[in-house]
């Protein structure tokens, strides 16, 4: 996290014991910027319209204050109610803010009580959770304007604190209606936060519905880190050449440590996924189709470094803007309406991805707040971080209105993306390698791919729920970068023989090729005892084809 400058620390705000306890848990030592201005306004009660760049840490800029408030009316009063609303645009957002409020109020024990309603759960599950009156309630605006319609949940008498966090996506989401009928169920009186990346036209207008002679944070720092914190590279590619150029890259190691590579639809996804697993470069796909257990599994086990490499999509809205209901249009179609649903699932926007080292751009994105949130995955706090953008020729026109963007970012100084330096001339036989490895993947490849991972997930979800409830550890193994083998893989492809790799990167590449043979005897070995104890007792096989084997 970034230290300001003044060097404050979270125990100059007076804060409870148990919270500062759970802060101290966490590792968090001094306030970030935008940390150290709005908590002193929250804690006395301010509306406030916080607006901040990704990765600032607006999520514990709003939480520390709102725990602290709702510990100190607990200790005034000892009826519990629910005081606090937190609403966000997606389920994932909504699953990652409710994580953040448990993790510090984890030295609180069962006197302060969090309920994430984003989740597709019955309405019995919810009216369950919403008997126990819980202090926080995280929810999408739809799913809370349900629970309010139909009495489930009563804030009338109780709601003191409002929070309405990514407040720009809530209009494009779809969300206008069912924000102003849930402010129909809210007491006149109560503070209200407003947390955003921008100050756009519909975060204006929902500041005008719920902000009252609010406290606005316009703080003075850029919407993605700048200098040499966060370098951006471009590289002008076709389609093909695209998938060799990344091919290549991954594979020489070209690209170091943590990689997010954003396309522009889920069968692009797996596509590439399809392609990657053809060269033994394991991968794993954020898909909004899965639910969110799954998904956050996924983001959970991608932020621990089981895995290195992700793929992900950019959310429906930002590629098809038409597909939203606007103010002033028509009654949207069945069809919309369904779009609208999947855009509540978004999983890219918002959500925190860890220790990222570099964003690349497989699909140009379609516009420049879309560049700015993939951008904004990597460099952040005090890391840095890099983009590498591949750019066809439909695509020009777009990379120099961002080139021109973060210029302005820049100030004085001169910017324009550096060229990221590849030629073809030195890698031709991997670049033969790669468009037979494309071109290999078919539509219906890419739709088994689809259905075996769906299938597979779901199967994991549910019929295995009581065995991982009892196995936790068997539930860590469950990987999402499995090979999913659609697409004919020939062994040999996953090695880079010395006589095709630049002289000056043999040396990379020895090592490389003697850890993936130490990892294919190790593989051996291990099949080799598995064997053998399947032929002295059937029963003992790997745990988790036993149970799936005992269930079916």
């Amino acid at each position: 996290m970034d230290e300001p400058e003044a060097g404050l620390n979270f125990h100059e705000f007076e804060l409870d014991d148990r919270l500062l306890r759970d802060i101290a848990r966490l590792g968090w030592i001094s306030p970030t910027l935008v940390q150290e201005k709005a908590i002193p306004f929250l804690l006395e009660g301010k509306d406030v319209l916080i607006r901040a760049r990704t990765g600032s840490g607006k999520t514990a800029a709003f939480a520390i204050p709102i725990i602290q408030n709702v510990l100190r009316y607990k200790s005034e009063t000892a009826v519990r109610e629910t005081s606090v609303i937190v609403m966000a645009p997606s389920q994932d957002l909504c699953h990652q803010i409710a994580k953040v409020f448990a993790n510090l109020t984890y030295s609180c024990g069962p006197l302060m009580r969090v309920v994430d309603l984003s989740s597709k759960e019955e309405k019995a599950t919810h009216r369950h959770l919403l008997a126990e009156r819980p202090d926080i309630v995280v929810s999408t605006p739809a799913r809370l304007r349900a629970v309010l319609a139909d009495g489930t949940l009563n804030v009338r008498e109780s709601l003191r604190c409002v929070t309405i966090d990514e407040a720009d996506l809530m209009f494009s989401f779809g969300f206008e209606k069912d924000l102003k009928e849930v402010l129909k169920h809210f007491p006149p009186v109560h503070q209200s936060v407003l947390c955003s990346a921008t100050l756009e036209d519909d975060v204006v207008a929902l500041k005008k519905m719920i902000l009252h002679n609010p406290i606005i944070l316009k703080l003075e720092e850029p919407q993605l880190a700048v200098g040499n914190q966060l370098t951006h590279y471009q590289i002008e590619a076709e389609e093909v050449d695209k998938a060799a150029i990344l091919y290549t890259a991954l594979k020489l190691k070209l690209i170091q440590g943590k990689c997010i590579i954003f396309v522009k639809s889920v069968d692009r996804c797996y596509r590439l996924k399809l392609f990657l697993e053809q060269f033994d470069i394991r991968s794993c796909i954020l898909n909004s189709e899965l639910p969110i257990k799954i998904r956050c599994h996924t983001v959970n086990q991608f932020n621990q470094g089981i895995y290195d490499t992700i793929i992900a999509s950019d959310e429906q809205i930002a590629e098809n803007p038409n597909l939203v209901k606007k103010k002033n249009d028509k009654k949207p179609s069945t069809k919309q309406l369904l779009q609208q649903n999947e855009s509540e699932s978004s999983v890219s926007r918002g959500i925190d991805f860890q220790c990222v080292s570099c964003v690349v751009n497989f699909d140009f994105p379609s516009d420049i707040n879309s560049y700015i949130h993939r951008a904004g995955r990597t460099a952040r706090g005090n890391n840095r971080g890099s983009v590498l953008s591949f750019v066809g020729v439909e695509e020009m026109e777009m990379k120099k209105n961002v080139e021109e963007f973060l210029q302005t970012l820049a100030g004085d100084a001169e910017f324009s993306m550096k060229d990221f330096s590849f030629s073809f001339e030195e890698v031709e036989a991997f670049r033969y390698r790669a468009k037979d490895a494309w071109r290999a993947i078919t539509k219906l490849s890419i739709r088994e791919a689809r259905i075996k991972e769906l299938k597979m997930e779901m199967f994991n979800s549910e019929k295995l729920k009581a065995f991982f409830e009892e196995n936790p550890r068997d539930f860590q193994t469950l990987r999402h970068d499995r090979p999913l083998h659609t697409v004919h893989v020939q062994e040999h492809m996953g090695d880079v023989p010395e006589y095709l790799v630049p002289n000056s990167l043999k040396p990379m590449i020895d090592v490389m090729n003697a850890k993936r043979k130490k990892k294919l005897v190790e593989k051996h070995a291990a099949a080799k005892k598995r064997k053998a104890k399947e032929s002295e007792d059937p029963l003992l096989v790997d745990g988790i084809d036993y149970m799936k084997k005992s269930r079916m």
